[in-house]
């Protein structure tokens, strides 16, 4: 049975070029994105890594630390970064997940249980399937999980995007729609009454009995 939305995100102790970290420690009271890659040194997984650098103070805004997995030892993730930074311009400062035993991308069932015990000899096309990003909450459940193709990178605004609709609806009766960004109008969920939504919300269109629309709440 694959991963959910609201499941916990399993915890795990694990090797990282920052050291050894007890994954839900390492979260600790503020959000996580988790977000893995199927080998070392391959060209699609160096741009995302070092855009993902780049991005790293917007995450931080919002309380979000950032945390890789690539199934290869640390070793070789140390020698990686400098490709990286040719790459890219920006310097990995997050930590990146040795794997080198599948431990990992087998308990977040990105790998069957059989797929073996180690990295070695094993080729990108071989983990394709670990090619998931996951947004983990304060509570340690799981946001989002996205799972890209190995030759499309991914869209990490796109994530940011998420993680401000999730944050935001976490603490208003809201939800976002299509295309949702930063500033724009927001739904009213069914839990709040009319007489209620205005109360909360002051002003609100009523574009169809389900669906009414108001100004984005002030965090």
């Amino acid at each position: 049975m694959s991963l959910r939305i609201n499941d916990v995100a399993p915890d795990f102790t694990a090797e990282t070029t920052q050291g050894t970290i007890k994954f839900h420690d390492w979260i600790g009271d503020g959000w996580a994105v988790l977000f893995s890659h199927p080998k070392n040194f391959t060209p699609v997984c160096t741009t995302e890594l070092g855009t993902m650098a780049g991005l790293e103070g917007d995450f931080k805004k919002r309380n979000v630390k950032i945390i890789g997995i690539s199934v290869d030892p640390v070793s070789s993730h140390d020698k990686w970064q400098a490709d990286i930074k040719t790459a890219t311009g920006h310097t990995v400062s997050y930590p990146l997940i040795g794997d080198k035993d599948l431990h990992v991308a087998k308990l977040y069932e990105m790998l069957p249980g059989g797929a073996g015990e180690s990295s070695e000899g094993r080729t990108p096309a071989d983990n394709a399937t670990v090619r998931s990003v996951y947004v983990i909450g304060p509570d340690k459940k799981i946001k989002l999980v996205l799972t890209y193709p190995m030759t499309t990178g991914r869209n990490f605004d796109e994530i940011l995007r998420v993680i401000d609709s999730i944050q935001l609806t976490a603490k208003h009766q809201v939800a976002t729609p299509a295309n949702w960004k930063q500033g724009d109008d927001v739904i009213i969920t069914a839990a709040v009454s009319n007489e209620d939504a205005i109360k909360r919300f002051g002003a609100y269109e009523t574009v169809l009995p389900y669906l009414r629309k108001t100004k984005q709440p002030s965090a």
